[in-house]
Order: structure tokens, then sequence, then C-alpha cells
């Protein structure tokens, strides 16, 4: 059973995760169980492969909307069992900037990984950002920006937080295809990611900071 679930995440089988997943439990799988011991174990091999070049965006989503099929059936199960996210990650696309098919990718990946995450969507102004942080109180936000043009507002969102003194309770991770790491050095965020396999591994880490 857990193996036929592996595989079909690994396959971005949205319905027939959701389905082995009901199985499993049925069977006397615990939710946390089937979370640890092959959910999240399964986007680890997605993340993988699209680093080796195996795997692509499109089939990265794929799998992650896979899992989220899965975490839809399982996430009641595991609040009712008090079972703890491992942090909250607010995230969004930068104000000006439409793209979120990226974002999306990162969002889903790092549910998967056990965070809580709320996803703004894209055109995210600082405001709206700060506002996120005052309502949730994340321990991560992360800031997407696919064009030269609208990276510029990342250092505002961060001075934003800083205006409202909330800086020092929040860990800023950045990202994007024109976003490097020097650019997240300048603008003092703390950290950045190429990519959402890249961007869970980030995440976990500055949740344990």
């Amino acid at each position: 059973m857990q193996e036929a679930i592996r595989q079909a995440v690994l396959d971005g089988d949205g319905t027939k995760t959701r389905k082995l997943t009901r199985d499993a439990l049925s069977q006397g799988f615990a939710a946390q169980q089937i979370l640890d011991e092959v959910l999240t174990p399964a986007m680890d091999i997605v993340g993988e492969e699209y680093e080796k070049g195996e795997r692509y965006v499109p089939e990265m989503l794929m799998s992650a909307e896979a899992m989220k099929s899965a975490m839809v059936v399982l996430k009641p199960l595991l609040v009712e069992a008090g079972v703890e996210a491992c942090g909250k990650l607010v995230i969004g696309t930068v104000e000006g900037d439409l793209h979120d098919i990226g974002k999306d990718l990162v969002a889903m990946m790092v549910e998967g990984a056990g965070f809580e995450v709320i996803n703004l969507g894209a055109e995210i102004t600082a405001e709206q950002f700060v506002n996120a942080v005052k309502e949730h109180k994340p321990n991560i936000i992360g800031m997407s920006a696919l064009l030269t043009t609208t990276m510029i507002h990342m250092p505002d969102v961060i001075d934003a937080l800083k205006h409202v003194g909330l800086r020092d309770q929040v860990k800023v991770m950045i990202g994007g295809a024109p976003v490097t790491q020097s650019y997240a050095d300048k603008i003092g965020a703390d950290g950045y990611a190429p990519d959402a396999a890249n961007a869970v591994k980030l995440a976990i880490t500055l949740a344990r900071k």
C-alpha cells in the first residue's frame, strides 16, 4: 500500500493518490505515518529528480498536486491528533508581478514537507505582506519575482517589516528567475532558493533557527 501511494505521487496521479490514502487509513495506517513515511519521501524523490534534470516543472506540479490531494484527506486527522506543523509560511509574488506557477509549486511542496502555508497569490504589496504577518504570525515569509522590474519590491517588504517592528520575528526567503544569492544578501533576506526543491530545504533550515 505504501509503495502504491508513493508511486501514485511520483506519477502525478491525484485521483489515485487520494483513493489509496483513504484505503491506507481504512487499513489502519495513521495519518502521520502516511505523511512521514510515504508522502514526504516521495516528494523528496521528486525534488532530487528535478535537480538531476530527470523531471521538469510540469511533472513536479503534477506530483505536488497529487500530494495535495492526499493532504486534503489527512489534514483533518492530523489536526485532530494534535500534530503541529513544523513551521508556518506566508508566501506571495511581489507587487506588479503576475507570475505564480513557481510560487505555487514552492507552496505545495513546502506544505507537503509539513508546513502550514498561507498562499497570498500574486501582485502582493509590502503592506499586504505586513498585514499577513500580523494576522497569521508565520515564522517565515517567502517572496517570488520573475521580472527584474518587480524584484525591486522585495526590499520594500523587508523595510516595511522593519518599520512596524516585525522583521526580527520572521525569516525572509526569496526566489525567482532573476533573483540570486548575492541579491538576497544585498537586501538582507535570510535565504535564497533557486528552485522549489531547494526552497523546501531552506524553509526547513530557517524554521529550525
